[in-house]
């Protein structure tokens, strides 16, 4: 084969989305586990290799990441709106955990199957008081040189939030400038960590392949159903988010409007969230829904979407939830009260920093997990299946982002209940409006 012929064929392939290649990568290294069986395990080591590159990285993107999170919500920024948003988003991350612990518990995934090399470091469940005291740490660069995930993240948004505050109130030009040459610091380390994070996914092709070939050549077709339970569970842990939490709890009680007006009015930032799969992208339809639709005032929209698009992660705060209990039972531990708190925790305060790194819910996934002692050959179990749950995790940040925008707009007097969708008035998409 020629030179030109391998180029070629290395950019068909590169053209390919990551998150298809991996899907292939999960099917066809399940189907030749199931073909050959036991032999299948030798590939073992290099499934190992993705899991070291992924701990490789967890903490210099917590560091670099939550500290720029933190440089975006700067106090000047904030104000009253500001702060409301921020508490609101916080708020229903959080309870997209709880949501997620909850059905997981409830449907017990990834019990009755073994991970090949896979097995948990987590101890005696810790008590409450320890997972609280343990968020803040007695050495920094301690917690950060054994991996400790929790007090790490604690210190970078401490550290991150002290830097903006100084920028804002010193009057002293060369300190306000070290503050912005530590953040293009922090922000050229960020770029250079999702270059890397990049090359990792990229080598996660041949990680999942070799992990599931190895788990289905041990287990055999009984793995099958697991991942059916794992899918289904996250399936219901969503849909009761967006109807209990969104449309019941904020739309309906808190603004005291149709649910279904809502979603008339949301449907084509929804619908764009489902097919692309990606906040940011979907932002100008979200705010045009805003605004043509819901009737919010730009003066919240303009803020509220692009930080919640950066931000606002319920459906992946949602999925740590599953898969810390899916890891859970495949290591063959319980996870105490004291640790699914610390699920709770790290999943809200990474949120702030991950939402922009390619492959957030993985990256996220791998935080918790470090934290919780549990084996990260799970990160490549539920890559396999992250194309059909990524797009269900998007459409529900999208759908938490423009239910907190109506909340906050109302409580702010800037959101016109008398038009658009409220009384059945809904913008057509500029597609149907080419068409008529």
């Amino acid at each position: 084969m020629s030179e030109r012929s391998i180029v070629g064929a290395w950019r068909r392939y590169r053209s390919i989305p990551i998150v298809y290649r991996i899907g292939a990568a999960f099917v066809l290294g399940s189907v030749l586990g199931l073909a050959i069986g036991e032999p299948a395990t030798r590939l073992q080591p290099l499934g190992d290799l993705f899991i070291r590159l992924l701990s490789m990285i967890v903490i210099p993107i917590v560091v670099f990441t939550l500290v720029m999170g933190m440089r975006r919500l700067s106090p000047g920024r904030l104000g009253v709106v500001g702060g409301q948003v921020v508490g609101l988003y916080l708020l229903t991350s959080a309870l997209a955990v709880f949501f997620g612990l909850a059905v997981a518990n409830l449907f017990d995934p990834g019990t009755g199957l073994t991970l090949t090399g896979g097995e948990g470091e987590t101890e005696s469940p810790p008590a409450l008081q320890e997972v609280l005291l343990g968020v803040v740490p007695d050495n920094p660069i301690g917690a950060m040189a054994e991996g400790e995930v929790l007090p790490t993240i604690f210190f970078a948004v401490v550290f991150g939030l002290a830097l903006a505050m100084l920028a804002e109130s010193t009057t002293n030009e060369d300190v306000r400038n070290g503050v912005r040459t530590i953040f293009d610091v922090f922000e050229a380390g960020a770029e250079a960590m999702f270059k890397i994070v990049w090359g990792v996914m990229e080598y996660g092709v041949v990680g999942v392949f070799a992990l599931m070939a190895a788990t289905f050549g041990e287990a055999g077709p009984d793995a099958i159903s697991t991942f059916a339970v794992l899918i289904l569970t996250l399936l219901l842990a969503v849909v009761l988010q967006i109807v209990v939490v969104h449309l019941v709890g904020i739309v309906s009680l808190a603004v005291g409007q149709s649910p279904i007006s809502f979603l008339a009015g949301s449907r084509d930032a929804l619908v764009t969230a489902l097919s692309i799969r990606s906040s940011s992208g979907t932002l100008p339809v979200t705010m045009a829904d805003a605004e043509d639709n819901l009737r919010v005032d730009e003066s919240v929209y303009g803020f509220s979407l692009p930080l919640g698009a950066t931000i606002n992660m319920d459906g992946t705060a949602l999925y740590q939830g599953v898969a810390a209990v899916f890891a859970a039972n495949l290591a063959g531990v319980q996870l105490g009260f004291g640790e699914q708190l610390t699920v709770v925790l790290i999943a809200v305060l990474a949120s702030i920093g991950t939402a922009g790194v390619p492959g957030a819910g993985l990256i996220m996934l791998t935080l918790v997990l470090t934290q919780l002692g549990l084996p990260l050959e799970v990160v490549a179990f539920v890559a396999g299946v992250d194309p059909i749950l990524d797009r269900l995790r998007t459409m529900t940040n999208v759908s938490g982002d423009l239910a907190v925008t109506t909340l906050v707009a109302k409580w702010n007097g800037a959101v016109d209940f008398t038009r658009g969708s409220w009384v059945g008035d809904v913008e057509p998409t500029p597609e149907a409006a080419a068409q008529d």
